[in-house]
């Protein structure tokens, strides 16, 4: 009965595969060998999973040595074909200034917040004098200071269009997107100082759209109460944490606080691992000039916490500052995470400290694909005794790979806008609560996610002040491959391919 689910499973998942990789085709052959080449560069990303998932649902297993091998070498393609890709462009471009590049990268969602500027008010705005009665206008002698900056070598403006507290300029873009977002934004301070912004986005046209609106629209810092509140949930978590250890060492924190030294360890490694994260956060955000909010932890009893929940508390200068500050925070706690689990199982010996059934490896295809590596035949046993740190080190990972989950404001859903854009964002997130909403009829911590999501993280991140510039291949990279590692950790294995490792009895 096992074989025939799987085996349906597997089809169905070639056919879905098959399908997103024709749907990608089709809609790349129209535009010519640029499109064609920007398509071969999904599938060479791609490549490396599927092969490893088709082969091991095959009863194959790669090695670690090949898997690496592939990567190195897919992300070598990958990058051949991005330089090429860029200069066939660029020379299209020259040749016909006309034609609309096939990046739909920086085109803008229709559910961000009413003082941000997106695709859909653009398409909707009206080039008339008249204002809406909720938006004061543009002073006439701000305006003109404004149009003042200007040129010819830069962004030759064609219309000039009211919209909400702000403006719409329409134009050619003159020169290098970045040079001349730089030099717009400083003409910009110079004449009116810090009371305006200056955004650089693509219109529904497909073509460069300068919006001005006030900087008072900003994102504000947090509130004294809001910061109170951050520092409750840090203490929550802190004690959800030794409750996470007392409940792995057979006892309930809450009711024994005096066994606290027992809990210590594990407290420790979880803190730990929420502590990088958050900090390198920071660490990232301080270097590119951004605030970044306090953390609020989500507080769990089963694993510590859920992680947290973060906001900019400023302007985001492009989309290459938004995948850093996002992205920071995985990639710390997940490596923080993978060492303790690999540390953790090459201590393991017989006797440790945890026995843990084989089902705590059937729970995930990362965990127990490396603990059928390292372990060995002792992935046999119905009981397998496992060191502390394999176990924080898993627990951290689980911790990591739910806030990679591409959805609204959680890290993976800023990393996914940051590499692919809002519009792919929003049809992430919205695909990501559908699936949880599904997963919840079988795990309950599905639909704890799926609320989560919901009411507090549904809306994507901000327009960033240039929209224009897009981050480059190494980040596309690290953008799947954060992606693969949070699906290889958060999926199990099946009773079959556990039974081809040789996890459990």
């Amino acid at each position: 009965m096992y074989n025939i689910s799987e085996n349906i499973t597997t089809v169905i998942v070639a056919l879905i595969t098959l399908g997103i990789l024709g749907w990608g085709y089709n809609r790349a052959r129209p535009y010519g060998r640029v499109g064609i080449l920007a398509w071969l560069q999904s599938v060479v990303l791609m490549a490396p999973w599927l092969l490893f998932f088709a082969l091991f649902a095959a009863g194959i297993y790669l090695n670690l040595v090949f898997v690496l091998f592939l990567l190195v070498a897919c992300t070598g393609l990958y990058i051949y074909l991005g330089r090429q890709l860029r200069t066939i462009a660029a020379k299209d471009a020259q040749d016909q200034p006309g034609l609309k590049t096939i990046s739909d990268s920086s085109q803008l969602s229709s559910n961000e917040q009413e003082t941000q500027p997106t695709q859909d008010k653009i398409a909707n705005t009206e080039p008339q004098k008249e204002q809406t009665p909720e938006f004061i206008p543009i002073p006439s002698e701000d305006l003109q200071k404004i149009k003042d900056i200007f040129g010819i070598d830069t962004f030759f403006t064609t219309e000039t269009i009211p919209y909400q507290e702000g403006a719409i300029f329409k134009g050619n873009l003159r020169g290098d997107v970045e040079k001349v977002h730089t030099k717009l934004s400083v003409n910009l301070k110079e004449k009116l100082g810090d009371r305006y912004r200056l955004f650089l986005i693509e219109s529904p046209e497909g073509k460069p759209v300068v919006i001005i609106l006030p900087s008072k629209n900003d994102p504000q810092p947090a509130t004294t109460s809001q910061k109170i509140l951050a520092v409750v949930l840090a203490i929550a978590t802190i004690a959800t944490s030794f409750e996470a250890g007392g409940l792995l060492l057979g006892f309930d924190f809450f009711n024994e606080p005096a066994r606290y030294p027992e809990a210590l360890p594990i407290a420790l490694g979880l803190c730990a691992v929420l502590g990088i994260h958050e900090v390198a956060h920071q660490v990232l955000a301080k270097r590119h000039n951004v605030r970044f909010s306090w953390p609020f932890f989500l507080p769990a009893w089963q694993i510590g916490s859920f992680g947290s929940v973060n906001r900019f508390e400023s302007a985001i200068p492009n989309r290459k500052v938004l995948f850093d500050v996002a992205f920071a925070g995985p990639a710390a706690g997940g490596i923080l995470s993978l060492a303790m689990l690999l540390v953790g199982l090459l201590l393991s010996h017989e006797g440790s400290m945890f026995q843990m059934p084989s089902e705590f490896f059937r729970a995930s295809v990362l965990v127990g694909t490396l603990a059928r590596v390292i372990l060995g035949s002792a992935v046999n046993q119905n009981i397998v005794d496992v060191h502390p740190l394999a176990i924080i080190g898993w627990l951290g990972l689980v911790i990591t790979a739910l806030n990679l989950m591409p959805a609204g404001q959680l890290d993976g859903g800023r990393i996914i806008q940051a590499i692919y854009a809002r519009k792919v964002a929003g049809r992430a997130t919205f695909f990501t609560f559908v699936v949880l909403v599904i997963a919840s009829l079988v795990n309950p911590l599905a639909l704890y996610w799926a609320i989560i999501i919901l009411v507090l993280q549904r809306n994507l991140e901000r327009p960033c002040l240039n929209e224009l510039i897009e981050p480059d291949d190494l980040r596309a990279t690290l953008c799947l491959l954060a992606l693969f590692v949070a699906i290889a950790t958060l999926f199990p294995l099946t009773p079959a391919l556990a039974a081809r490792l040789g996890i459990g009895g």
